[in-house]
């Protein structure tokens, strides 16, 4: 849309009572904030009235005191929950997963990253770099890409106390 005489006059007075590029385009109409933007820019306006709300302070909210709020559990975060710190108390009250042994392969079964075919075990065995390194190779059982000892290895439970805080926040 074409910046008439009449929309420049518009703008100026609108913009010297202090309204925001947004509620200038929306009062133009057919126009958008940057567009507000870029034409005030391009007429060097700039000194503008400085609206009510913002010579009056917001007013700032009060917390309840702490001792009538419930004690938190974890620390409060902002942005990656990845490094959110925990209590060791979450870790201690969920009982360790059982340790699995590990299996040992004959050396008939195991494969290779050449021979290990789509119903074999992809679970590794090894360091890849050093010489003995090789895949389980035993059968997988249903969709899972491990046999059934290595599948109870890769697919542990959730823990108890996460599965209950999940169902709470949830």
């Amino acid at each position: 849309m074409a910046w008439t005489d009449e929309r420049v006059e518009l703008l100026k007075k609108l913009w010297s009572e202090g309204l925001s590029a947004s509620q200038i385009a929306g009062r133009l109409g057919g126009v958008t904030r940057n567009a507000v933007i870029g034409k005030v820019h391009r007429l060097g306006l700039s000194g503008r009235a400085t609206s009510s709300r913002s010579s009056v302070p917001r007013p700032r909210r009060t917390q309840a005191p702490r001792q009538n709020r419930a004690p938190s559990i974890t620390f409060g975060t902002r942005g990656n929950v990845a490094l959110k710190p925990t209590y060791e108390e979450e870790y201690e009250a969920a009982p360790a997963p059982a340790p699995v042994e590990e299996l040992v392969i004959p050396l008939h079964e195991r494969a290779t990253i050449l021979t290990l075919k789509e119903s074999m075990c992809k679970w590794p065995i090894g360091d890849p770099t050093e010489e003995g390194f090789h895949f389980c190779g035993r059968k997988k059982t249903g969709l899972s890409p491990y046999c059934e000892h290595h599948a109870r290895m890769a697919f542990q439970p959730v823990q108890s106390r996460r599965r209950e805080k999940r169902s709470a926040t949830g």
